[in-house]
């Protein structure tokens, strides 16, 4: 937030830090041709994406309840979190209502431009809960009952009475009608990341994962996910390094040297970035990259020269403060 224009301008005048990657996705389709593929062809393509080293990553939010603040949405926060750990550069998050036709543009525009994209929400019992469809018309696929998941809900749900034909079996069934592509692997189109869970993440076109909207389905299912995506992830999923620096200055007062110094390490792939803390005494710098060795070697000169010292936990230097008085 220190001297935000020239921020603004450096932004497009300079190259993006090297942990930053182009998407592998929309590198290989930037040279494709513009022709109608056969389906055959389609779900080639979505078998090599489903293979394809990831690097970006985009996160969407489906759900009315959202945009009318009936629901504060924590999911693109965790989402976050899980990119960054495992070195995934988090591109886009975007929230959209439960309407057919923003999901199906969102969808189709996000698998072409990231590697991983995952969507939270809209696939509950009830008529709104829509997800599953639209991102099923989105790629010209059909609906398909999945035994297996039918398998694992009565097996892992309240008992239940299966054998009547009720409007309560009929709203259970919209849980199990998932996107499929009889052209590809089924095994590749549906994870099951946990065995004591019956909600399945449905992989559509080789890199849409459909993740319920729950929080703490949506936690467990993405933290599951891992172990698939970790042969796909690049520099094996060391992930990317944050070092926080406490200072009592003020932005405006750090501002000179942390554009000098951001113009002199941003092309060694760190990402320099101060922010305030309104009502606290100390702000706080970031070094942000995935050369840790690299970071350390800055940390001495930063502190030096915004009069702070490293911290492990933003908020750390308030119990300082309070632990000196």
């Amino acid at each position: 937030m220190f001297s935000r224009l020239s921020q603004v301008a450096r932004h497009f005048s300079r190259p993006l830090p090297n942990y930053a990657h182009t998407s592998a996705a929309a590198a290989v389709r930037g040279t494709a041709r513009m022709t109608s593929p056969s389906a055959a062809a389609t779900a080639a393509a979505s078998n090599e994406q489903n293979k394809r080293t990831i690097n970006t990553a985009a996160c969407l939010i489906i759900g009315d309840e959202v945009l009318g603040g009936k629901t504060v949405d924590t999911n693109s926060a965790y989402m976050a979190k899980f990119c960054f750990k495992l070195g995934m550069a988090l591109k886009r998050i975007e929230v959209i209502a439960d309407d057919e036709h923003e999901i199906i543009e969102a969808v189709q525009r996000m698998s072409n431009n990231y590697d991983f994209v995952v969507t939270s929400g809209g696939i509950g019992p009830t008529h709104d809960d829509i997800t599953y469809q639209s991102i099923a018309k989105a790629f010209g696929l059909q609906l398909k009952f999945h035994q297996e998941t039918f398998e694992k809900m009565k097996k892992l749900s309240r008992p239940f009475n299966w054998d009547e034909d009720t409007p309560a079996r009929k709203a259970k069934f919209r849980m199990i009608e998932l996107p499929h592509d009889p052209q590809r692997d089924a095994k590749s189109q549906v994870i099951f990341p946990h065995d004591d869970l019956w909600v399945p993440v449905a992989c559509i076109n080789g890199n849409i994962h459909i993740l319920p909207g729950v929080p703490r389905l949506f936690e467990r299912l993405l933290d599951g996910l891992q172990p698939f995506l970790q042969p796909r992830l690049s520099d094996s999923g060391k992930g990317i390094h944050r070092i926080l620096i406490s200072t009592p200055l003020p932005e405006s007062e750090v501002a000179s040297y942390l554009t000098e110094l951001a113009s002199e390490v941003e092309p060694k792939g760190v990402k320099v970035g101060s922010y305030p803390r309104w009502g606290k005494k100390n702000n706080t710098v970031t070094l942000v990259g995935r050369d840790l060795s690299l970071l350390e070697s800055l940390v001495s000169d930063v502190e030096k020269n915004v009069k702070g010292y490293k911290i492990e936990v933003e908020g750390q230097d308030d119990t300082d403060e309070e632990k000196k008085q």
